[in-house]
């Protein structure tokens, strides 16, 4: 019984350290000079790519060239209280092959305290609405966006709804109710 308890910590020791395999994506962008990190595909197998937010602009302008031509998904996330914030873009390659297209997800981890990333708008106009929700709802600050304001909270709101450090007020005011 002792030999199989230690060998158990060794075998999960050995298990989280093991190195995720890049896909087809990401060896492209390393062939090509982009940094990026490997992380674990979705559920689905989806490739996902962690990104330093001075890198995003370039970094998405190279996916769109390699043929990355519809933003699918932009979305915020909060990793938790006094963690990071996190903007990410889930991006496929609409062409020929219309039943199984490509597809990458790539993710910016985000400081709280300074949760400023570029806007992809100029290379997918899609990011229009979904960059303004993430904005009003985690604050996360797209750097470059045309038109960056509130679009679900109203304009005077104070702080974020779905930080998971958020404090909800004691009353909310009625406005135009009758």
């Amino acid at each position: 019984m002792a030999e199989e308890e230690t060998q158990a910590p060794a075998a999960e020791a050995e298990s989280s350290t093991q190195l995720v395999e890049a896909g087809k994506t990401s060896k492209w962008l390393t062939e090509n000079g982009f940094e990026h990190e490997v992380l674990e595909p979705d559920h689905l197998g989806v490739e996902v790519l962690k990104v330093d937010r001075d890198l995003l602009l370039p970094f998405c302008t190279a996916l769109y060239a390699y043929g990355f031509n519809t933003l699918s998904c932009q979305a915020g996330y909060d990793t938790g209280p006094g963690g990071d914030l996190v903007s990410m873009y889930h991006l496929i390659k609409v062409g020929d092959n219309v039943t199984n297209p490509e597809e990458v997800r790539i993710k910016v981890f985000l400081p709280r305290n300074d949760p400023r990333v570029p806007s992809v708008y100029w290379i997918w106009k899609g990011a229009d609405w979904q960059e303004r929700e993430s904005y009003d709802m985690y604050g996360i600050i797209y750097e470059g966006h045309p038109n960056l304001k509130r679009i679900l909270m109203p304009e005077d709101w104070v702080g974020y709804p779905l930080r998971k450090d958020y404090i909800s007020p004691d009353f909310y005011e009625l406005q135009d109710a009758y």
